[in-house]
This record gives C-alpha cells, sequence and structure tokens, in this order.
C-alpha cells in the first residue's frame, strides 16, 4: 500500500514530543521516507540527542519548544519555514502524563491541560493557516488516547485533555474539508498501550502487554494510507473487538440514561461483561 501523499521524500515533518517514545519512532520512521524533520520537545538535551542520531538520514532541525506558550509554538513554525520553506506533515504529539483526580492538585491540572489540550490548540491554530496555503499535500495528526474516549474514572486531568484533543481534531477534519481546494488532512492518533518514556518511569522492562512506540507508528502509517480519521492501535492485550466494545458502552451510558461511567458500577458489572457490540 502507498503512503499518504505528503509522506514523501523531501517533505518536510515538524514532530512534538519528539525526544523520546511515539514522537521520536515516527521521526525514525519519516527519515526512513526520506522526509526532513523539525523535531521539537521541551527538553533541550534530550531532543539533540535524539536529533543526532538522524542527522546522518536526513536533515534535522531541533528546537527547543514548550508548546503550552503559543510563542514557542508560532517560533516553531517560524523556523521550521525559514529552514525548509514548507511544511507537510505537523504531528502535535507532545503530552505529560496524567496523575490529575478530579480533587487533585489545581497546578497539576493546569499544566496537563496547558500541554495536552492547549499544545494541540496552538499547533493547530498556527500551523493550519499556513500548511492550507501551501496548496500541496499535507497531514496533520494529533495524538489522542482511549482515555479521551471511555473516560476511566481516576486520572480526570488526562481524560479531560485528551477528550478535548478528539474534539479539537473532529473539528479540524471538518474545516479541512469545508476548505476549498484544501489538500490537507487530519489524523487522531489512539495509541493503546505503548512501552514509552511515561511507562519507563514505572517499569524498566516493556511489558508484554505494551506495543513499542515503532508498532504504533507502522499502524498510524498503514492507516493514513487507508485515509483513516480515527487511528485506533490495538495493542498485544487489547484486540479491535475490545475496544469498540468499551466504546460502544459508554456512549450508550447517554442513549440509555445509566449512571456515568457504568462500566465502573457495580450494579452493571455482569451486564458489560455479557454485552456484545
Amino acid at each position: 500500500m502507498s503512503n499518504h501523499p505528503a509522506l514523501s521524500s523531501g517533505r518536510v515533518a515538524v514532530i512534538t514530543g519528539a525526544a523520546s517514545g511515539i514522537g521520536l519512532a515516527a521521526a525514525q520512521r519519516f527519515a526512513t521516507l526520506g522526509m526532513k524533520l523539525c523535531l521539537a520537545d521541551l527538553n533541550g538535551n534530550a531532543l539533540e540527542e535524539a536529533a543526532a542520531g538522524l542527522r546522518d538520514q536526513t536533515d534535522v532541525l531541533a528546537v527547543p519548544t514548550d508548546v503550552s506558550d503559543r510563542a514557542q509554538v508560532e517560533r516553531l513554525r517560524d523556523k521550521a519555514l525559514e529552514r525548509f520553506g514548507e511544511i507537510a506533515v505537523l504531528m502535535n504529539n507532545a503530552g505529560r502524563e496524567g496523575g490529575g483526580g478530579l480533587f487533585g492538585d489545581p497546578e497539576r491540572w493546569k499544566a496537563t491541560l496547558a500541554t495536552n489540550l492547549w499544545g494541540v490548540v496552538h499547533g493547530v491554530q498556527v500551523f493550519g493557516p499556513a500548511m492550507i496555503a501551501q496548496n500541496t499535500p499535507g497531514a496533520i495528526i494529533n495524538t489522542g488516547s482511549k482515555q479521551g474516549i471511555t473516560c476511566p474514572p481516576g486520572d480526570t486531568a488526562y481524560n479531560v485533555t485528551k477528550a478535548g484533543v478528539k474534539v479539537v481534531t473532529e473539528a479540524l477534519a471538518h474545516e479541512l474539508r469545508e476548505t476549498e481546494g484544501c489538500q490537507v488532512t487530519a489524523h487522531l492518533l489512539i495509541p493503546g498501550f505503548t512501552f514509552t518514556g511515561f511507562t519507563r518511569v514505572r517499569v524498566s522492562e516493556k511489558p508484554p502487554g505494551a506495543w513499542t512506540p515503532e508498532q504504533v507508528i507502522d499502524f498510524m502509517l498503514a492507516a493514513m494510507a487507508a485515509g483513516d480519521f480515527y487511528i485506533l492501535c490495538p495493542d498485544n492485550d487489547i484486540d479491535r473487538k475490545t475496544d469498540e466494545k468499551r466504546i460502544r458502552w459508554a456512549a450508550e451510558d447517554i442513549i440509555r440514561n445509566r449512571p456515568p461511567l457504568s462500566r465502573w458500577h457495580p450494579l452493571y458489572k455482569d451486564e458489560f461483561e455479557k454485552f456484545e457490540p
């Protein structure tokens, strides 16, 4: 299967959260396609190390960036355009781990919202018009989460941010298809359990159930080539059927007027386990 038309040799990809995990795996795959890279991350040392590892394959620009600061995202765009003259792919991937319970630390809430949600909004608003105006094939990929769809209890701040990323990306897809002559597409990347820098804080070896970041990106590339908007990744524990069951059950809480988050409600435990979408 051929790649999405934006993913071609000589074109330029901008990736945030590129120093490790899914962002770095994307940079490595894009480099093998002959793409030029503009990599952004909050950690300047890790970012430069990641960029150095790719410079023998392609032209790489590293720009330390805090995506929660719109001025820094504007600077990222300007530096990418100054160096390369165009942007084919924007991957809004930068994020921070959760830990924000509903009554948790308000400062942690603010930081999570600022990076995970506002970072994506800034990327879309700052890069989108420039990419549309190029009149060339392009793609904007936003990294979401299954937690932004099924919203499991206990990590509310993170869930809110990823639910917001879903809404923003759906609105972006609509705006792009309603813009006459636009050749830019939008994609919502929804990883499953992935062994990334976040995971490594808790365990040093990849859990058997987790996918690697490289598996996520390979799945993403195939889905983009097929024209998919929702890129719903499985992992070694959870298959597509299980994801569909959980997502449909969550949506039907509203339709059936069940208690919210009924999947975790003791009165619905048996019903959920017997449920077939």
